[in-house]
């Protein structure tokens, strides 16, 4: 990062900075709720995509969305809820700088970014875990019964093969 304090090398560095960099101009503050709620230690963490934020300033100031789009280019995030039209009547994304915005929500199913904030997450259980987990004592004698046979058929190849290398010297 740069260390001087001049204005003209502070925008000489952020319009020639390589995209390593560019990704820390992507972060937002989170809520100080969610930020006590998942025992977060950090006040600013990178925006992604399936983030819930809400905006800060500007125009568009206290709407809430959900993240569709960062551009790391730019360093602006788009939203479903912020829409603009075009003189044709096309909806499209209106973008925001990723410092006028906070996190209220975080997408937490990227086990990487879970362990990077050293957060634990909690797997969801559904039905069908449930089901796997009622059906695997019947399913265990099988499996072990499976795992027999694979080892006899290795123990088969391997005697085989000694024989036909026993036959040829």
């Amino acid at each position: 990062m740069i260390k001087s304090g001049k204005p003209k090398k502070q925008r000489f560095f952020r319009f020639n900075a390589p995209m390593h960099q560019r990704q820390h101009f992507a972060h937002s503050h989170i809520d100080e709720s969610l930020r006590s709620k998942l025992n977060i230690k950090k006040n600013s963490v990178e925006v992604r995509t399936g983030d819930t934020v809400k905006i800060m300033a500007g125009s568009s100031k206290g709407t809430t969305g959900k993240v569709t789009r960062v551009n790391l280019r730019t360093g602006r995030i788009y939203l479903d809820s912020l829409t603009k039209k075009n003189a044709r009547g096309k909806e499209f994304g209106k973008s925001v700088s990723a410092s006028n915005v906070y996190i209220t929500d975080m997408d937490l199913s990227d086990k990487l970014r879970a362990a990077k904030l050293k957060v634990q997450v909690a797997p969801k259980k559904t039905e069908e875990a449930k089901a796997k987990k009622e059906a695997a004592p019947s399913q265990q004698g099988k499996m072990e019964s499976q795992a027999e046979r694979v080892a006899e058929h290795t123990k088969d190849l391997v005697n085989t093969a000694g024989v036909k290398e026993t036959a040829k010297s």
